[in-house]
């Protein structure tokens, strides 16, 4: 099922494939479908724990935003174990997607400054805000015409003439 064998006799050529059809030369394509899968749950999973223990420090906006920040980089990486690190990179710097991945990594790396460098706390809580809208927007794009209707939305919703 994931990988490509020549039905003609001559030579078999393996071609591990990732979820999405495209023969893959990335790293994990050395990987299992099974050991993609877990690689995939074991990420995503620590990701979730890092934002969810980042609940409980909420009012430390430092240590909020290294877990956030280290979880939420975890949960986006996770799909790099199904679709490869090259085909996510493809994904993310996509002209529908390129915009809200530089403004997100751009908030990622600002936190993480904002936090360790400059500990500020204001600086960094609201580059984690920006974080959080960013990612929002970026997975919106996943989603068919969810970016426009939640555009649509937000103009319904914040225009003051009546």
């Amino acid at each position: 099922m994931w990988k490509n064998l020549s039905m003609f006799g001559g030579d078999e050529e393996e071609h591990e494939e990732n979820l999405l059809g495209d023969e893959s030369d990335s790293p994990c394509s050395s990987l299992s479908q099974l050991q993609r899968i877990y690689g995939f749950a074991a990420s995503l999973l620590a990701g979730l724990v890092f934002m969810l223990l980042s609940m409980i420090v909420i009012v430390r906006p430092i240590k909020f935003a290294l877990l956030f920040t280290f979880g939420n980089i975890l949960a986006v990486g996770s799909t790099a174990f199904l679709i490869g690190p090259a085909q996510q990179l493809r994904m993310m710097f996509d002209p529908v997607r390129v915009c809200a991945t530089a403004i997100y990594i751009g908030s990622v790396i600002l936190a993480l400054i904002f936090a360790l460098g400059i500990h500020s706390k204001i600086l960094t809580a609201v580059a984690i805000i920006t974080e959080m809208c960013a990612l929002i927007w970026y997975g919106l794009s996943y989603i068919p015409f969810a970016r426009r209707m939640v555009s649509e939305l937000l103009i319904r919703f914040c225009d003051t003439e009546m």
